[in-house]
């Protein structure tokens, strides 16, 4: 539905966007993912037509789009603040975009019921938006820009105000909610959760450019290089001779660097990896330790909250998990790489 060919963006001799090329299929959720200043709402900003290309075409149904401005593009973008009219009653902010189209009011009225009810917020309509929680006010901005039925569904760090409880339980409520209605969707964030939780497809950005494109199981498991690694929340990377010390002790074999969780580590009294605890600290699910090993120095490590923990100065034994580990810079399996 939405082609993105080798785009760029300058804001004068800065460029913010070098070369992109992105793909996202009818009905289908792409997030794009990357840490502050990598141009992921640049590009955002430029799919919806607010900032001019320097460079390259995007289209839509495979149309260009240079010649289209914003309001007739048929997107809709929904900010990370739902930007509500404290005015309007909940069902006012709903209908506002099918009133501006001169939509006959008992269409809009149906039409903002049918959208209440997707939502989970039936019966909400007369409510203002000052008496509603973070995320029943996020919930009536999705409905909001999903009203005109658009094209194509623009979310900017649609989470990011929220806490991460909420946060988590909202991205569920928000992959099914843009699943039922069919809605194709670009969506950009630096939570790598918030990604994993609403993206069909994901492409990491860095600097401008991407630099890995997949299914989110796919870029977990193989991020392209050590700096992709840790900004997706693995712990450290090792390469050389200690890949191999870990691969052995989870019983794979490949050779490159290889990225650990924090618990890809485990304390067993017949692991085949042997430490000395540094630091140990209580956590909700598990102890976590720093662990002092000869063969890949300084680790982190999990031990289990039912028996007696390891403390600092005690030796302990430990196995490798392999589904806690990554291959890293394994292209042919990442996805694709440009």
């Amino acid at each position: 539905m939405l082609r993105i060919d080798d785009v760029s963006v300058r804001y004068g001799a800065e460029v913010a966007l070098d070369g992109v090329s992105l793909e996202v299929p009818d009905g289908q959720v792409l997030a794009v993912l990357g840490p502050s200043g990598c141009g992921k709402s640049t590009l955002l900003r430029a799919v919806a037509g607010l900032e001019p290309l320097a460079g390259g075409r995007i289209f839509a149904d495979g149309v260009d789009l240079r010649r289209t401005p914003t309001h007739r593009r048929g997107f809709a973008l929904m900010f990370q603040d739902g930007q509500l009219f404290a005015s309007k009653s909940v069902a006012g902010n709903i209908g506002y975009p099918l009133r501006l189209r001169r939509r006959a009011k008992a269409t809009v009225a149906a039409r903002v019921e049918e959208l209440l009810d997707l939502v989970g917020l039936g019966g909400y309509g007369a409510r203002r938006p000052e008496t509603l929680s973070g995320g029943e006010r996020q919930r009536v901005a999705l409905a909001r820009a999903l009203a005109v039925e658009p094209r194509l569904l623009l979310l900017d760090e649609p989470l990011s105000a929220l806490d991460a409880a909420l946060r988590e339980r909202l991205a569920v409520d928000l992959r099914r909610i843009i699943t039922a209605s069919g809605t194709t969707a670009l969506m950009v964030t630096h939570d790598h959760e918030e990604a994993f939780a609403l993206a069909d497809r994901m492409a990491l950005m860095r600097a401008g450019r991407v630099v890995q494109v997949g299914e989110p199981a796919q870029v977990w498991a193989h991020p392209v290089d050590v700096e992709t690694a840790l900004f997706l929340g693995y712990d450290r990377v090792v390469d050389g001779a200690a890949t191999q010390v870990v691969l052995q002790a989870a019983g794979l074999a490949g050779a490159g660097a290889v990225a650990l969780r924090r618990s890809a580590l485990e304390v067993s009294p017949d692991g085949p990896l042997e430490g000395v605890v540094r630091a140990s600290r209580a956590a909700p699910e598990v102890v976590r330790l720093v662990v002092e090993t000869p063969a890949l120095g300084e680790v982190s490590a999990v031990a289990s909250t039912t028996e007696v923990a390891p403390g600092p100065g005690q030796r302990v034994r430990m196995r490798v998990i392999a589904d806690r580990l990554a291959v890293v810079g394994d292209a042919a399996t990442a996805g694709q790489v440009p």
